[in-house]
């Protein structure tokens, strides 16, 4: 099976990095980000990047931290808003960005991981989606053609793993990860804890360790995107 553990997140990129290379990445908003892989590749200096992920993080946090240094050429996303840098640079024509609907953007990967090339769907007919995009009638209806996402890497956040790779994400934090890690030629993914070979509940695994291929442990942040809170009631 060979290492899958390795000591730092600069460590387990290294030597997977090249300038212009496609990056499937985990998370939604903040929640379930790989925070510690972002960092270590802002530090690379890696460039022309890119990423297809839900967002892009906010302005100081996440892929944001990409973006102010400019290592991102294009994103391929579902939502501009809550980072204004992204927003800025994309409506300054500084950075390509191709729109998908969030579960469109979600079947590509996992389409991309099962080795399907593209699917048809209804999302997106009559819309600025479908330029340039095949159609193709099913029943009746308009079907436009979506093509599957295979990234020359993954990086994932995960809750749990053991060191064979097999990943448990914590509630909402699951959101792309699987998707993104499956479609990941490499995949390296950062836990919170690394526990023995065979403690994991089998059934409760979400990322068989087949797809993981690098693994760290490390402390995160956890910052929360929008923080909402109401007055304490008093009797």
């Amino acid at each position: 099976m060979g290492k899958k553990v390795y000591g730092s997140a600069a460590e387990a990129l290294d030597g997977l990095l090249k300038d212009g290379m496609l990056i499937a990445a985990g998370g939604f908003g903040l929640s379930g980000i790989p925070e510690l892989l972002i960092a270590a590749l802002r530090e690379s200096g890696v460039k022309d990047l890119t990423v297809a992920s839900n967002n892009a993080g906010v302005d100081d946090f996440g892929l944001g931290l990409l973006l102010q240094t400019r290592q991102i050429k294009k994103m391929m996303s579902s939502y501009v808003g809550e980072n204004a840098e992204f927003m800025r640079q994309y409506l300054s024509g500084e950075l390509e960005l191709e729109f998908n609907p969030q579960g469109t953007l979600a079947e590509r990967m996992r389409a991309g991981g099962a080795g399907i090339p593209g699917f048809y769907t209804k999302t997106g007919v009559g819309t600025v989606i479908a330029e340039g995009k095949e159609h193709k009638d099913f029943d009746g209806e308009t079907y436009i053609l979506e093509r599957g996402i295979v990234a020359d890497l993954a990086i994932v956040k995960g809750w749990k793993a053991d060191a064979s790779g097999n990943v448990v994400f914590r509630k909402t934090a699951r959101n792309f990860n699987v998707p993104a890690a499956k479609c990941g030629r490499i995949c390296v993914c950062e836990v919170e804890e690394i526990v023995p070979t065979g403690s994991l509940d089998p059934d409760g695994i979400h990322l068989p360790g087949i797809y993981v291929h690098r693994l760290i442990q490390g402390k995160h942040e956890k910052r929360i995107e929008q923080r909402t809170t109401r007055k304490k009631e008093t009797a």
